[in-house]
């Protein structure tokens, strides 16, 4: 046989012609058929997935498997990445390696074992290698993970899971495998199956059977567990397995050390598994007092609440069942006194009022030192309950030094300037890269378009020649050109649509038209910033390719965005001098970011920009020349239970000389555009930030036009859009009600990473002096009593905004905030909006019983108290009566009680 009719089988796609013909072929003759098949295989890649060549993909798969001798190059042939989606079947491929020795299909499989997941190696061609060569079977994760699948996949066919997984040879060997898979247990196939179909059922059984060890099974569950990283989905399975194992008594006390780690460092639910079965020993005195204590000590250390709740209870019946051991353990309830949570506090000071006494019936050295170390602990107890607790010990409130509050505040961030352009080729391609890898902030975007620009000025060979790696992984490099450009017609993706204008990816008509279609109408609520943006980068993408300009006119100064007259001016005579033509786009740009706040700056520059003698000049003259206004009107609205902004026009923006995009960002952000469009394109959150330097120091023009999202993102959890929050609080000029409700909303975020920027957000707007606290708590309560926010929620945010020193500003949002809440509590008044702002203004008095109370209502005054006791605010607080006089010890009713008495002292 020749290579030459091999390779014409494989082109003809006859894949059984391929396995016939590589029956009985020496290493020689496969040898000899390699080069050609590996050419094929090389102009097959650079063929389009629907050419008519693209058939031979399979026979070509069977015959390199089979022509390649040894078992390396094999491997890397069956797993070849370009080949993956049409490979020959695994019998096909199992048919023509099966006259193999043993151990070289031995070797083989392990090989293909070890590939990663991506290279989706096929479980039905690893498990025939496995019965081919008679070797053991490999236990890595691409197996494990297939084998899973295959299990899975059988009981569609015939049996069940269980059912399959009793007759498989190497049960054993594969279930040991299991727990040494990262994630495993995350899979849909384990968490969802049901009956008989049930992994942690099947396994079970398979254990209560003798089938399977049923050591194996605790210990790897135990290990597992002990490792910890695991999802939370992957814990609930490994946690579900071991439960469902039943531990013998025996069992679970050979492993006390195991539960003790678990206690101290595993996710909330495993913690508490352990938690629990160690309860059990020491309350059967089994545990020891030691144990006991390191224990408690680890679990106080935990901040979830419900821990801490039940070792407290369980202390509680340690030191019932033997009060001799108060000396002992007292000192480590002590330890929960720094709880964060108040209750907490409390719960644990209880414990210590009801057992004090019995430390005096034990050694009397012993007693003392339990006692002052009791006393020592009680410093982080809040300011309420340390006075309690001072008094429990006998211990002088007179001892503790009196602590002056201070209010803690971020610094205030403040401008930098903005460095030049790199200087060479290869500079700016190091800059290029970081900044497509991470989407860097405003000013490296700025600096590096703007060298872009100016390299492509100077030589844009050697620009790219330089950027030739760098974007050698784009997409658009090798993807065919209608696809470019309607991917760049669609929006400029930053600084991609700049790169492939460079690269000549994209047609100069398409970057053509992209410029002329700037519509002053349409679009949805980001368009008026987008569009601004957009049209920039579409003229500096023409541009680089026709006529590039020695540097761009727009660069900011600053890093927030804005531009020093004076720069403008400089700019501006260079051209002149130069003979340039600025960009109509990119003098637009200038225009909204040139700085008109200095007075006597826009004046001097305003004159020198007339002695120019250009339009540009005089109309940058006339611009400096104009009052700055005020902010666009304002009026809040509210779109079913969420509360947004509108805005009146800007006439400055609806000037003749400013290009039809601009005249849409100066248009009213009116209720129709709220309302969303199928068709927006601008879901990528992160281009928010570039938004605010298009409009420096006007940051209610942005935050009006996210709110939508970033209310959204709240009420229906979508979690878009809080990462900005910072950096909307950061950026220069006046802040209001658009701004505002950005971060209110923001601390109902459901995650608690969203939350945080959001707390970060409302500090650096108190650290700055812009933040309307009193309205601010009024939107918070408000959107709480609508359902907008969970109160929740609310409280974990401004609990963490609390513990950063800032406890008077947290008190501020707060004491604005829970009279609306409060109001609720009152019988028919629940959803009246009308009549709850009444009751707000009015005081509240003569009310009859509450009503049932918006649940984490008793959070939130938890947090108002401590900010209260730790602030040393005084007054009083509307119908907080209204809770406090309720019947009862709910946590709501104590905690309404305890910042009563804070405010009253």
């Amino acid at each position: 046989m020749t290579a030459t009719t091999l390779v014409n089988a494989v082109r003809a796609g006859n894949t059984g012609d391929v396995v016939t013909l590589a029956d009985g072929m020496t290493d020689a003759e496969r040898r000899a058929c390699m080069p050609e098949l590996k050419e094929l295989r090389k102009k097959l890649r650079s063929e389009p997935w629907g050419s008519p060549l693209q058939r031979a993909y399979p026979a070509l798969h069977a015959a390199g498997a089979a022509c390649q001798t040894g078992a390396a190059a094999v491997a890397d042939w069956i797993a070849g990445s370009d080949m993956r989606w049409r490979q020959a079947s695994a019998s096909v491929l199992i048919d023509v390696l099966g006259d193999r020795e043993p151990h070289w299909l031995c070797d083989l499989v392990h090989r293909l074992a070890e590939r990663p997941l991506t290279a989706q190696v096929p479980y039905e061609l690893m498990s025939g290698l496995v019965r081919l060569a008679g070797c053991a079977v490999p236990t890595s994760e691409t197996y494990v993970r297939g084998w899973m699948e295959h299990i899975g996949r059988a009981r569609w066919k015939a049996g069940t899971v269980i059912g399959n997984l009793r007759k498989d040879p190497h049960l054993t060997e594969l279930v040991t495998a299991l727990f040494d898979i990262a994630e495993i247990g995350a899979r849909s196939d384990w968490r969802y199956g049901e009956g008989l179909d049930n992994w942690t059922y099947a396994l079970t059984q398979l254990a209560g059977e003798g089938i399977l060890d049923r050591k194996i099974l605790v210990d790897g569950c135990v290990s597992r567990l002990l490792r910890g990283g695991g999802s939370t989905a992957d814990n609930k399975v490994f946690l579900g397995l071991l439960t469902s194992l039943d531990l013998t008594r025996g069992e679970r006390c050979e492993r006390i050390a195991d539960w003790m780690s678990l206690c101290a460092d595993a996710p909330s639910a495993v913690a508490g598994h352990a938690q629990s079965v160690l309860a059990d020993f020491a309350l059967d005195g089994e545990l020891g007092s030691r144990r006991l204590i390191e224990m408690s000590g680890a679990v106080f250390f935990r901040p979830e609440r419900r821990l801490v709740r039940s070792q407290l209870i369980l202390l509680g019946k340690v030191l019932r069942q033997d009060p001799s051991t108060a000396g002992a353990l007292l000192p480590v309830v002590a330890q929960a006194f720094g709880h964060e949570d108040t209750e907490v506090q409390e719960r644990a000071l209880k414990l210590v009022e009801r057992h004090i006494g019995d430390i005096a019936d034990g050694d009397a050295a012993d007693g003392d030192a339990a006692r002052e170390e009791i006393t020592g602990a009680a410093a982080d107890l809040s300011p309420g309950l340390r006075t309690r607790a001072l008094a429990v010990l006998g211990a002088s409130p007179a001892e503790a030094s009196p602590e002056v509050y201070e209010e803690l505040l971020p610094p205030v961030p403040r401008p930098t300037r903005l460095l030049p352009a790199p200087e060479t080729a290869a500079e700016l391609a190091e800059e290029v890269n970081a900044l497509l890898a991470s989407d860097g902030d405003t000013s490296a975007f700025e600096r590096t378009l703007d060298g872009l620009v100016r390299h492509a000025h100077r030589d844009r060979a050697a620009l790219v020649e330089a950027l030739r790696p760098v974007v050698a992984r784009r997409w658009w490099v090798q993807t065919q050109p209608t696809y470019v450009d309607r991917y760049f017609q669609e929006s400029p993706h930053g600084l991609e649509i700049v790169l492939a204008s460079l690269f000549e990816r994209v047609r100069l008509s398409v970057l053509h038209e992209a410029r002329s279609d700037t519509s002053a109408s349409g679009g949805c609520v980001h368009s008026g910033l987008a569009g601004v943006r957009d049209a920039r980068l579409w003229e500096v993408a023409h541009r680089v390719r026709t006529e590039p300009p020695p540097f761009l006119l727009a660069t900011p100064t600053w890093s927030t965005g804005s531009l020093e007259p004076g720069d403008l001016v400089a700019r501006l005579d260079a051209c002149r001098r130069l003979g340039v033509r600025p960009g109509r786009a990119d003098f637009a740009q200038a225009l909204l970011r040139v700085r008109r706040t200095d007075a006597a700056a826009s004046e001097s520059a305003a004159v020198a920009a007339r002695e120019l003698g250009t339009p540009e000049g005089d109309r940058l003259a006339e611009w400096l020349a104009t009052d700055v206004p005020a902010q666009p009107v304002r009026r809040g609205r509210t779109e079913g239970p969420r509360v947004l902004v509108e805005f009146g026009a800007l006439p400055e923006l609806q000037n003749a000389s400013f290009p039809p995009e601009v005249h849409r960002l100066g248009r009213p952000l009116s209720a129709s555009e709220h309302q969303g469009r199928w068709y927006c394109s601008h879901w990528d959150d992160s281009e928010w930030r570039h938004w605010l330097a298009v409009v420096p120091g006007r940051p209610e023009l942005v935050a009006g036009r996210v709110l939508r999202d970033i209310s959204q993102g709240v009420v229906e959890d979508t979690g878009t859009g809080f990462s900005f929050l910072p950096t909307l609080a950061e950026a220069e000029g006046e802040t209001g009600e658009a701004v505002r409700l950005c971060v209110v909303y923001g601390l109902g975020a459901k995650r608690p990473e969203d939350r945080l920027a959001a707390v970060d957000a409302l500090l650096v707007l108190a650290a700055r002096g812009q933040l309307d606290v009193e309205q601010a708590g009024a939107d918070l309560g408000q959107l709480a009593v609508t359902g907008c926010v969970k109160p929740l929620r609310i409280a974990e945010a401004i609990r963490t905004a609390a513990s950063t020193g800032a406890y008077g500003t947290a008190w501020a949002v707060l004491r604005a905030a829970l009279p609306h809440l409060l109001a609720e509590l009152c019988d028919g008044q629940s959803g009246k909006e009308g009549e709850t702002k009444s009751q707000v203004e009015g005081g509240g008095k003569g009310r009859s019983q509450a009503t049932t109370p918006v649940r984490g209502l008793g959070e939130l005054l938890a947090v108002a108290a401590e900010c209260v006791e730790r602030s040393g605010a005084r007054g009083e607080l509307p119908h907080l009566d209204l809770a406090a006089d309720r019947k009862g010890s709910s946590r709501l009713v104590t905690e309404a009680r305890r910042l009563r008495a804070a405010l009253a002292v």
